[in-house]
């Protein structure tokens, strides 16, 4: 199941329609989501009561448009809608237990409770129970390519899983791509022919089990001497997608997927697939 959280805002809609063409891909059920505060969901009288069944329309309001969209575009897909209790970002959490996958926006202000989606994918990224795929804004056609990170972490391996089982959903190329300098004051140390030998070498050595499970995704490896954030800005430029580790050291010099998640959550110039750690 792939669970998709809207909001209202147009980042929303778009994380909509991109989690139906995914569930399309994958054969799978879309759930589409969104929250509410926890006393606005409950039965109450008083001097609220008016104020949380307003609250409580806006919010069907919003899934019957993601809702719309998604038959509308895939009607194949098996699709539900459900209100949320609670804060966003816990409700999005708990709601992706068991779920393969969460789509969420990412930026923009929610058209009913003016939520910041930015700071709810920046929160859910790191803690949701499964991979997570942030979605800025609407989807360029696609380009036929698949961008991964890839660092030699213990993340690695999930990175690399997820990017192949995504470029073979969309008869699309993997681009790996890993950035090898190592910042220092005044810049990064020069090129050295050697070194970046020695990156390719491993380069192909993370790649090679995975390309033996995926002989059909045609592969491109690209090791370059750089910043990682500036690298994957410029590879994912026009992507369908790009593939990125929560968090870790890399064991190859020069990324540290933390924060280079964290800029991606705000700069991806194409939808950014978070995935979780651990092989």
């Amino acid at each position: 199941m792939i669970v998709a959280g809207v909001d209202g805002s147009r980042a929303g809609l778009e994380a909509a329609g991109w989690a139906a063409a995914e569930a399309a891909l994958r054969a799978a059920p879309l759930k589409l989501v969104h929250a509410l505060p926890a006393w606005a969901c409950a039965p109450a009288d008083g001097r609220y009561a008016e104020v949380a069944r307003w609250m409580r329309e806006g919010g069907r309001t919003v899934l019957a448009a993601a809702e719309e969209r998604v038959r509308r575009e895939r009607p194949e897909v098996a699709v539900e809608a459900a209100l949320l209790p609670g804060d966003p970002r816990a409700a999005l959490v708990k709601a992706a237990a068991g779920a393969d996958l969460l789509v969420i926006g990412g930026h923009g202000l929610g058209g009913v409770r003016g939520m910041l989606v930015g700071s709810v994918a920046y929160g859910v990224a790191g803690h949701a129970p499964c991979d997570v795929v942030v979605v800025r804004e609407a989807a360029a056609p696609a380009r036929g390519e698949v961008v991964a990170g890839v660092d030699g972490s213990s993340s690695s391996g999930r990175v690399l899983g997820f990017a192949f089982a995504e470029a073979r959903l969309r008869g699309a190329t993997l681009r790996a791509v890993h950035a090898w300098a190592w910042p220092r004051i005044g810049g990064f140390p020069p090129a050295d022919p050697e070194r970046e030998g020695d990156e390719l070498a491993a380069l192909k050595a993370a790649l090679a089990d995975r390309r033996e499970r995926h002989p059909d995704v045609p592969v491109v490896e690209e090791v370059v001497h750089g910043h990682p954030v500036a690298v994957l800005l410029q590879a994912a430029k026009g992507a369908d997608l790009l593939v990125v580790g929560s968090h870790g050291h890399g064991t190859f010099a020069g990324m540290l997927l933390g924060s280079v998640s964290q800029a991606m959550l705000h700069h991806a110039p194409c939808p950014l697939a978070v995935v979780r750690g651990g092989d």
